[in-house]
């Protein structure tokens, strides 16, 4: 699909690897935000870039009525599969700020590990629109960190990231609160109120060929080109079978809740 920028591109290349390496978010994370907003089967939701559909089922299992809109039309056509058995679901493909939908029509609106991509004002004021009034905005995010129990395994890993992706920016700090409550406050500059944020943790622990398929997914790694990528990845595995074949990473989801008044 010609004229879409590179990196914002890249996940639907891959749409199948994406939807079987990406997690999925804790249940307390959808407690709580059933609990800041109860939803049912009279609820109008809206998902706003669904990629591989790691954050539909919970709230599809509501009964409520799920649209989505994803960008690229393979994770889309990927979804509309996985969740035909949801007959009021639905897969709209195109930009969520360019695409149209009904003004002051959803209860809940939601973005999972997607949201970063739109340019913040043109995002916060659309939500804004498209909210009933007392409806609410879920943002929510994956943020893993390296692996705390292997110190040497991580600088011999940040050594290979030297040669093949040089002046990348270095992701050694934890996500922690001040993060999480910086971006819960974006809000308050659009009109939301009753702002709030929560934190969960997890750790997942792959294997070198499952670890490298994960990084299959990520947006600057496949922009690498593929030769060059096959030897990167083969010196991660290579480094991570030497470390006893196992690497741990610690995930920090962050949650942010609001309101339109």
């Amino acid at each position: 699909m010609p004229g879409l920028p590179k990196q914002e591109w890249t996940f639907n290349s891959v749409a199948t690897q994406y939807e079987k390496m990406r997690p999925g978010y804790p249940p307390q994370l959808y407690a709580d935000i059933f609990r800041y907003l109860p939803v049912d089967a009279s609820s109008n939701a809206l998902e706003i870039g669904i990629g591989g559909g790691q954050a539909t089922l919970p709230v599809l299992k509501t009964g409520c009525r799920l649209t989505a809109v994803e960008l690229g039309d393979a994770l889309a056509e990927l979804c509309r599969k996985k969740f035909e058995a949801f007959p009021r679901f639905s897969v709209m493909t195109g930009r969520f700020e360019e695409t149209a939908f009904e003004p002051e029509s959803y209860d809940l609106i939601y973005s999972a590990s997607a949201f970063h991509w739109i340019p913040e004002e043109a995002g916060y004021r659309k939500v804004y629109a498209l909210l009933k009034s007392g409806g609410a905005f879920a943002r929510f995010a994956n943020r893993p960190y390296k692996d705390k129990e292997r110190e040497g395994l991580h600088e011999a890993i940040q050594k290979i990231y030297a040669v093949y992706m040089p002046g990348s920016p270095p992701k050694f700090r934890e996500y922690g609160e001040a993060q999480a409550a910086e971006l819960a406050d974006i809000a308050r500059k659009y009109g939301f109120i009753d702002i709030t944020y929560r934190l969960y943790h997890r750790t997942r622990t792959f294997t070198s060929q499952e670890y490298t398929a994960l990084l299959g997914t990520y947006s600057d790694h496949i922009a690498i080109e593929e030769n060059t990528r096959k030897r990167f990845f083969g010196e991660i595995a290579k480094v991570i079978d030497s470390f006893g074949g196992e690497i741990t990473i610690y995930d920090t989801i962050d949650l942010q809740l609001c309101r339109k008044p």
